[in-house]
């Protein structure tokens, strides 16, 4: 498991290397954990529906560049190998961490790794201008995103230091604010004050808790936001029609699908398609649509936009669930305004990894719903009603 993680770990690091060597190593290393755990496993492999959509995922992108159907075969090719990688991620996290000790473990790793991640992003923002790894200010707040939900689940299932997960809650709010995403910010923000709310209508959470961990989580956020500074964030909100651009970008996008509804343009395909829909051209490159979910039905068609739809659907239950899953879901929800999974490998195959974990929680709530096989149950992340209530 903390190979994997490790691999991980390295993936997200290395994104802003020049050359193709660094996602290469990233791609060989998971491969090669993912081989190595069938062989151990003697091929006794349990499919979970969101790979088995992945994997599809890949084959529909071969079978695009193989049939003619991509403007763009290389890059649909090249989309095949990432779709196999994220296919890869999910079925490693959801096989290394079924048991509920180490999937705890492998999620609190998580946690610690963003929070520095994001403080030496910050730190290299201020001293660099440059966001670390991060090319793209959303993407850095969607790689947080999930991290913020996972702090917020650990003051409840950590009973001892409930109130130091939610000062690390507020310093990733605070990371996100400095790097200037107006979705992360509201996503990051709105997970911070509705999950304790969720955690105490579960009866998770006591309302004397509750009130010390807003009072506390509230104003941390907002020292910390200052000392960072609001000021980027403040500009960007006052920019007039600030998603004017992206909503071009979306028509021209949803132009495409009428026209190709069911076969796409060959994922990966979208920057040379676009082209010749554009609405507007100030000479200067796109080479996203600014919106995953247009993008994935432009892309692949109607099936691939369907195909995604289940996979963040099939993850939405075990999501609500766990509490903490809820934080992925909030990058699904961001990339209808940008792209946090297109473009750089790593961090694509970092969110499935993750959703791997989470499909384990969800399997773990179905195998036993009391909670008490050795797995556990995905309300084992958080007290039940019948538990003691945490102080």
């Amino acid at each position: 498991m903390w190979l994997f993680a490790a691999a991980l770990w390295y993936g997200i690091l290395a994104m802003r290397a020049p050359g193709r060597w660094a996602i290469t190593g990233f791609e060989l290393a998971v491969f090669a954990l993912a081989a190595a755990l069938v062989v151990r496993r003697r091929f006794a492999i349990r499919f979970h529906p969101v790979s088995l959509a992945l994997a599809a995922g890949a084959v529909w992108a071969l079978l695009q560049a193989a049939l003619g159907v991509s403007v763009d075969p290389q890059r649909s090719l090249e989309a095949s190998l990432q779709w196999t990688l994220n296919c890869a991620a999910f079925s490693l996290a959801l096989a290394l961490t079924a048991d509920r000790v180490l999937r705890r473990q492998f999620l609190t790793a998580q946690v610690l790794f963003a929070l520095l991640t994001g403080v030496a992003c910050v730190i290299a923002l201020f001293a660099t201008g440059r966001l670390g790894p991060f090319v793209y200010y959303n993407q850095f707040a969607a790689f947080l995103e999930p991290a913020l939900a996972l702090a917020i689940a650990a003051s409840i299932w950590d009973r001892r230091r409930p109130l130091l997960w939610i000062l690390v809650a507020a310093a990733l709010l605070a990371c996100v604010v400095a790097g200037g995403s107006r979705a992360g910010s509201i996503l990051c923000l709105a997970l911070l004050i509705l999950l304790p709310l969720i955690a105490f209508a579960r009866g998770s959470m006591r309302a004397g808790t509750l009130a010390r961990v807003a009072i506390l989580g509230l104003a941390s956020a907002t020292v910390l936001v200052a000392v960072v500074g609001w000021e980027k964030i403040w500009q960007r909100l006052q920019e007039p029609h600030p998603y004017a651009v992206r909503a071009n970008l979306v028509r021209s996008s949803l132009a495409m699908v009428r026209d190709r509804p069911l076969i796409g343009f060959g994922l990966g395909a979208w920057s040379s398609a676009y082209p010749a829909y554009a609405r507007y051209d100030d000479g200067t490159f796109v080479n996203q649509a600014h919106n995953d979910w247009v993008q994935w039905a432009a892309e692949g068609g109607v099936p691939f936009f369907l195909l995604m739809l289940f996979v963040a659907a099939a993850l939405a239950r075990p999501a609500w669930r766990s509490l903490w899953g809820l934080g992925l879901m909030a990058v699904f929800l961001h990339a209808l305004v940008d792209y946090p999974f297109e473009q750089r490998p790593a961090l694509a195959a970092y969110f499935f990894a993750l959703a791997g974990a989470l499909a384990a929680e969800g399997n773990s709530a179905i195998s036993s719903p009391g909670g008490n096989s050795p797995a556990g149950s995905s309300r084992a992340s958080l007290p039940s009603r019948s538990s003691p209530r945490s102080d």
